[in-house]
């Protein structure tokens, strides 16, 4: 495989060919993962006009699809159903269509490993499925979030050498086409959805830009080209490296105000009055979700390849991870002004979810906070209408089933630990029935002086 230098709009047949059928809409989109950022990623294409051919590994999905129900209930049925009764849509697991596609998304997860390093093992995987069935005349854009440089030094190698010998003849940029356009999900929030969340795109080559910002303008309003791929993967950390930095912020200046009798979503509200200058950032119990709690581990990671170090951005992972420890030792505080030990203690953890009104629990922090409680004895329960039992993740396997509050099995509990502050909760009966409180959402704010003695902020 050679990598030519970068030329503006090339006569190559292949990429002629490609930007005609992306312009009358007769080209077809592989997106391979079906969760989070590919589904309604594959949804605004398809509404754009494009056709739509969605991978996955996990047939659970392709059967809900199949039935018409949408697994990301943030979503809703309709998406599904649009997606399902559309001769231009259809799910599979036969990665041995890959052929079948002209532009191939990848949207696979990239989490870290045990010693908090990159695992780009499902990237790669994907790499070489998409490679045995390599042909020219195919654009592969990959939208996983990862350190600078994956696209280009890991991904396009990995295709070409599971392409083998029919690879060799495929010339990246006149051949074959890449980029990488970050994902910008952010489950359950209203404001935005995957259409109109502006999208950067930056490619391998000239031509790969160009073509990837066109097959992106069909479903996305506003698409930015960036003049490399490294540039818009080091954008995506640094949008997620930006809030968890602030959010680091918030929950020491949390752990510094506590103690001397000082609210600080208080101090937060008070300072966010200043019309410029500040941006208003909220402490919880830890960082969860795809993104903020792993992605700065992949800059410090690759920065050390390059033999520099990241203090700062270290510095807000160590405070953000032990959040859930500051967390835990506010309940058992809080226990004890009430001559009680944890162990021991019926503990009822509310919301599971990782962000309010969602049934995402990717990375939460309420799955730490059960493990830690229970290890101290406490006898713990949870309760979310949004996650009615847990399941075996990469991480935790805690076998629970949700419970339902009511004004009794509130009461029979020693301490409520508020972990998610979902809309859905009746916050007026858990400030009236329940014995104590520790609050790590500011939920239950209006009640604060109904709940005196009652109520520990964390």
């Amino acid at each position: 495989m050679t990598t030519p230098a970068a030329t503006a709009r090339p006569v190559a047949p292949a990429a002629e060919r490609l930007r005609e059928l992306i312009k009358t809409n007769r080209a077809t989109v592989g997106v391979i993962g079906l969760g989070y950022v590919g589904l309604p990623l594959a949804a605004a294409l398809h509404d754009g006009g494009m056709p739509v051919l969605g991978f996955d590994i996990d047939q659970r999905k392709i059967d809900c699809i199949a039935r018409k129900e949408n697994y990301l209930k943030h979503l809703g049925d309709g998406m599904i159903k649009g997606l399902a009764e559309s001769s231009r849509f259809e799910a599979t697991t036969d990665f041995k269509r890959l052929g079948e596609a002209d532009i191939i998304i990848i949207a696979v997860p990239t989490p870290l490993g045990k010693h908090q390093e990159p695992d780009i093992s499902y990237i790669l995987h994907t790499a070489e499925a998409i490679g045995k069935t390599l042909r020219a005349g195919q654009l592969v854009i990959l939208e996983s979030t990862t350190y600078p440089g994956t696209t280009r030094d890991d991904m396009m190698p990995a295709i070409f050498r599971a392409a083998g010998e029919k690879g060799k003849s495929l010339q990246l940029g006149r051949d074959i086409f890449g980029a990488f356009s970050p994902e910008r999900e952010d489950p359950g929030r209203k404001s935005h959805s995957t259409s109109t969340i502006p999208k950067l795109v930056g490619g391998l080559d000239e031509v790969s830009t160009e073509l990837a910002a066109s097959v992106y303008r069909k479903g996305v309003k506003d698409v930015v080209p960036v003049s490399s791929a490294e540039v818009a993967e080091s954008a995506k950390l640094l949008e997620n490296i930006f809030r968890c930095i602030n959010i680091a912020l918030v929950n020491e200046l949390k752990t510094v105000l506590t103690p001397m009798g000082i609210d600080v979503w208080e101090v937060i509200r008070a300072a966010s009055t200043k019309p410029f200058g500040f941006m208003p950032f909220y402490p919880g119990p830890g960082l969860g979700g795809h993104c903020i709690p792993i992605d700065p581990f992949y800059l410090t990671w690759k920065a050390k390849e390059v033999g520099k170090s990241t203090r700062f951005i270290e510095l807000a992972g160590e405070i953000n991870t032990s959040m859930p420890h500051y967390v835990v030792d506010r309940v058992i505080e809080a226990l004890n002004d009430r001559a009680k030990s944890v162990k021991g203690s019926k503990i009822l953890v509310l919301g599971l979810a990782y962000k309010p009104d969602i049934d995402d629990v990717r990375e939460s922090p309420s799955f730490e906070l059960i493990e830690i409680l229970k290890s101290k004895g406490a006898l713990v329960d949870y309760s979310d209408p949004h996650c009615p039992e847990t399941w075996a993740g990469r991480k935790h396997d805690l076998k629970m089933k949700s419970v339902t509050i009511t004004p009794d099995t509130l009461k029979g509990y020693d301490c409520v630990l508020v972990s998610t502050n979902h809309a859905a909760f009746d916050w007026a009966m858990v400030a009236k029935h329940s014995r104590l409180v520790v609050d790590s959402r500011d939920a239950l704010r209006a009640f604060h002086r109904e709940m005196e003695g009652r109520i520990v902020l964390a």
